[in-house]
C-alpha cells in the first residue's frame, strides 16, 4: 500500500511558515520581512540542481545526497493533499505550470470545478474532509506515496487521523519568533515516530521519521 508522508521545511523554533506570511500581505514581501524569512526557510532547496530544474529557475545548482534526496521525494509522490490557504497563496505564486505534476486534492468548504495545470497538475476541490481526499488520493497515486503537503493545520488533522507513515523536516538554522507551529493542535494519543535517518548539511539538517 502506499504511505502517506510528510515533507517540509522548519525554523529552529518550530514554524512551518513566518508570522505575516498570509493572503492579506501576500504581494508585500516586506510585511514584517516574512519574504526574507521565508526565503532564508527555503534557501538550501533552492539550490538543488534537481529542484531548480523542476522550477526552470536556470541552470547550476547543487548536486549531492540533498539533491538525490530532493529527486526522491518528486519520484515517490503519486499525489498531493492541500489545505485551502496553501492553495489561495500558490494560485497567486505558483508559475502556470504548477510544481507538482501529480493530481492535488484541496480540503475546502468551496465548491469548484478541477482546475488543470498544464505539466500534470490538476487541483481537485474536496469538500467532504480528510478522510474522503485520502480516499481519493490512494486511488489516483497507486503504487506510489501520497504528500501532506501543508499547512501546518491539515498536517495536523491527519497526524490526528494517525495515517501518517513518515515524517520528513528539513530543519533550519532560522529563527521566526512567531507563525504557524506545526505541531499545535495534536490530540492524545499524539502519534509515535522513531528516527530512522539524519542528514546533515551546513544549511539544514533533514530529519527522516517513521511512525512506530
Amino acid at each position: 500500500m502506499s504511505k502517506v508522508f510528510v515533507n517540509i521545511s522548519l525554523s529552529l523554533d518550530g514554524y512551518m511558515a513566518p508570522e505575516g506570511m498570509d493572503l492579506a500581505h501576500f504581494s508585500d514581501p516586506g510585511y514584517k520581512n516574512w519574504g526574507a524569512k521565508w526565503g532564508a526557510l527555503m534557501a538550501w532547496a533552492l539550490k538543488q540542481q534537481y529542484l531548480r530544474d523542476k522550477l526552470k529557475l536556470g541552470p547550476g545548482g547543487e548536486t549531492g545526497p540533498v539533491n538525490e534526496m530532493v529527486r526522491h521525494i518528486f519520484e515517490r509522490t503519486g499525489a498531493h493533499i492541500m489545505g485551502k490557504r496553501m492553495f489561495d497563496g500558490g494560485e497567486r505564486g505558483w508559475p502556470e505550470e504548477a510544481p507538482f505534476y501529480t493530481p492535488v486534492y484541496v480540503l475546502t468548504h468551496e465548491k469548484r470545478e478541477p482546475w488543470v495545470r498544464p505539466g500534470g497538475t490538476t487541483f481537485y476541490f474536496i469538500n467532504d474532509g480528510p478522510e474522503r481526499a485520502l480516499e481519493l488520493a490512494r486511488a489516483s497515486a497507486g503504487s506510489r506515496d501520497i504528500r501532506i503537503s501543508g499547512g501546518a493545520d491539515v498536517i495536523q488533522q491527519y497526524l490526528n487521523l494517525g495515517v501518517v507513515d513518515e515524517l520528513e523536516i528539513a530543519l533550519v538554522p532560522v529563527l521566526f519568533g512567531g507563525g504557524r507551529r506545526l505541531f499545535e493542535n495534536l490530540r492524545e494519543p499524539v502519534p509515535k515516530f522513531r528516527i530512522d535517518k539524519i542528514l546533515d548539511t551546513p544549511d539544514a539538517t533533514h530529519l527522516h521519521y517513521v511512525r512506530q
